[in-house]
């Protein structure tokens, strides 16, 4: 029996979600119409070497924070009257102050892989602009504001 080839992972296998309920009742919703999705979740090192390691450098993890950049093409209503409740939210949340200005988000492989993440951010909201022919666009920077917990993939089988 042979082994099969492996496929490489797309980008757009990532699927942004965005909890428009409470914490005691969770409603997750998709953020829809992604373009672009980065993560990151640098690590703060700091250096723990002293004389004892002959000249070899110590590390320390001392902390850790996260952050996401998704850009998305604004949806409205078909009437035009109404932009989507999920754009909405976070659009809202960036405006926000004090407890207004986080807003609980998750993200997850689309298909099912175990990798998923859930954590609570703070938001940028950033309008592309453009010319007469530009869709309308908007970068969104969500930074987290405490742990990035690794979560069960929701979408798994």
């Amino acid at each position: 029996m042979s082994t099969p080839t492996p496929v490489t992972a797309l980008a757009r296998r990532w699927r942004l979600e965005v909890n428009m309920g409470t914490e005691s009742t969770p409603d997750w919703q998709l953020c829809p119409a992604i373009t672009e999705f980065q993560w990151e979740a640098p690590p703060n090192l700091e250096d723990s070497g002293t004389y004892d390691d002959d000249g070899w450098d110590g590390n320390t993890k001392t902390g850790q924070g996260w952050s996401v950049t998704a850009t998305f093409n604004r949806k409205i209503s078909k009437d035009s009257t109404v932009y989507h409740p999920v754009h909405e939210k976070i659009r809202a949340t960036a405006f926000g102050w004090g407890p207004d200005s986080e807003i609980p988000i998750r993200w997850m492989d689309r298909d099912g892989l175990p990798e998923a993440y859930e954590g609570s951010a703070l938001v940028e909201w950033a309008p592309s602009g453009g010319n007469k022919n530009d869709l309308d666009q908007v970068e969104v920077t969500f930074t987290g504001n405490g742990p990035l917990a690794q979560i069960t993939n929701p979408l798994a089988a």
